[in-house]
């Protein structure tokens, strides 16, 4: 999964992606309504972490063009600012979630990831897929009762397909899941940790989880064959 932190505390930014990276996620950082707008509108993100008091435009500015523009990604705001109405205006204006400074960054964690399951249909911290299934807290994936020894990269890459199900992501697409910084499409670096996910899950019986789709990536279907 792949977060934005629009945030203009530089050392409360840093420290902040330094813990989702510490949890598996790829980290943008913007430190102004400005440019957080312009890297939200890009696409390549699961989900903003927005401060409101942010310098030029603030978080309910920002909120509201991306709302206005169509643009659904799910918004977790972070502020001093606790009161109700700002709360209120805040889910009003389409944000998903609220949390007032300061905060432990385990509840944090925990509220990102509760949106993201909504935003993808999930309802719990486990993502299943016939006798495969993902203990996404715990970073744990099983085979029926056999526990598969992945990579971090690995569980990535099979945690974004799985939320994805049934549609093809690209291999740029999956990087930017997993990866902080630009990828070269030429690399064969994604097909290479997929690769290794098949003959792992091979290993188990699972023979046919993940599909090449032509020209595009890789998928797994909707549902287990």
């Amino acid at each position: 999964m792949r977060l934005l932190i629009v945030e203009d505390d530089v050392d409360l930014s840093n420290a902040l992606t330094r813990g989702f990276r510490e949890e598996g996620f790829a980290v943008d950082q913007a430190f102004d309504g400005e440019d957080g707008l312009c890297l939200a509108r890009m696409g390549e993100h699961d989900l903003v972490v927005l401060d409101l008091m942010l310098p030029g435009m603030d978080g309910f500015r920002v909120l509201e063009i991306l709302r206005r523009e169509g643009n659904r990604i799910p918004v977790v705001f972070l502020t001093a600012r606790g009161e109700v109405e700002d709360r209120i205006r805040g889910l009003r204006l389409g944000g998903d979630d609220y949390l007032p400074k300061p905060f432990r960054f385990e509840e944090l964690l925990a509220r990102v990831r509760a949106v993201l399951r909504r935003s993808h249909g999930a309802a719990q911290d486990v993502l299943r897929w016939g006798d495969l299934r993902l203990d996404v807290e715990a970073h744990r994936a099983f085979w029926g009762e056999e526990e598969l020894a992945l990579t971090p990269k690995e569980f990535q890459i099979l945690e974004a397909l799985l939320l994805h199900k049934g549609k093809a992501l690209s291999r740029v697409r999956l990087s930017l899941q997993v990866y902080d910084h630009a990828f070269d499409a030429e690399s064969n670096v994604i097909d290479a940790h997929v690769a290794n996910l098949r003959r792992k899950l091979r290993t188990v019986g699972g023979q046919r989880v993940i599909e090449t789709v032509r020209g595009v990536g890789f998928r797994i279907p909707e549902t287990p064959g």
